[in-house]
């Protein structure tokens, strides 16, 4: 196919990340995908010639340096990563142990920074490529009951948007994707943690997750669509930083927008009171 890539996704083997690597492969893409073990993904997709399966631990920077040298071993380059690699975890802030909060950062947010760190020079030799960063409309405009998952995602948000302004001059574009509910595994309980600890006063957020878990099988995103939309995103002359997926996305942030302006000239005089 003459408009092959070559993709590099985290996190393939189940939800959006699987969805991704099987709709890219019918369309003749090549893909490089990682998983904790290769044995989860189906044998249809492995026996494809165009597929690369990685077992990667994603804490861990030789594990990730090895998958990408594999990648590029087997396929010659390097054009599109796509970390994909997630979990959420709901409660309450003082509900979450300091080892809930430092395991959901290590998959969320600092396997996202290796992997880009150990992709780099490979981008850079070529002078091209595109970084994609899954995050999360809760990312952008939080929802109640996910204060740890939000600030991760808010992170990836925050690094794509500086490291955009980083590698333009070098020929390599990076997209902060934030989609809305899809119809993945998301809301199945491999996706998603709760805190271990249940303080009572926080009980309308237990409300908040069941209807979340309510949803499951209902989210409006297809995530067989997922892939169209990224192919086109990557064949823009000047891809977008932010790209919110799905119409309730769009919604939400559009909301959001419309709320921060509205805050912020609220309190203009006081902004504005620091001055000399």
């Amino acid at each position: 196919m003459e408009n092959s890539k070559i993709w590099y996704i985290t996190g393939a083997s189940k939800g959006m990340g699987q969805a991704l690597a099987e709709q890219l492969l019918l369309q003749g893409q090549k893909v490089a995908a990682t998983s904790r073990q290769t044995s989860a993904f189906s044998e249809i997709i492995r026996k494809n010639e165009n597929f690369l399966p990685l077992q990667v631990d994603l804490t861990d920077e030789k594990s990730i340096a090895d998958s990408l040298k594999q990648t590029q071993n087997k396929f010659g380059r390097i054009d599109v990563i796509v970390n994909n690699a997630g979990y959420g975890i709901g409660g309450a802030l003082e509900e979450l142990s300091e080892q809930e909060i430092q395991d959901n950062f290590n998959v969320n947010f600092f396997a996202v920074t290796k992997v880009i760190q150990q992709a780099l020079p490979y981008l850079r030799n070529q002078r091209s490529g595109h970084i994609i960063n899954i995050s999360s409309i809760a990312g952008f405009a939080p929802g109640t009951g996910w204060s740890i998952y939000a600030a991760s995602k808010f992170a990836v948000n925050g690094l794509s948007e500086a490291l955009a302004n980083d590698l333009k001059p070098l020929g390599i574009y990076v997209t902060s994707v934030l989609p809305g509910w899809f119809r993945t595994s998301f809301a199945h309980p491999e996706s998603i943690a709760f805190g271990s600890k249940q303080i009572d006063d926080y009980h309308f957020m237990r409300e908040g997750h069941q209807k979340f878990s309510a949803l499951d099988g209902r989210q409006q995103g297809n995530p067989d669509k997922i892939a169209d939309a990224l192919i086109t995103l990557i064949s823009i002359p000047n891809p977008p930083v932010h790209l919110f997926l799905g119409s309730d996305a769009y919604q939400r942030a559009n909301d959001k927008i419309a709320q921060l302006s509205e805050e912020i000239e609220q309190w203009k005089n006081l902004s504005e009171s620091t001055d000399f």
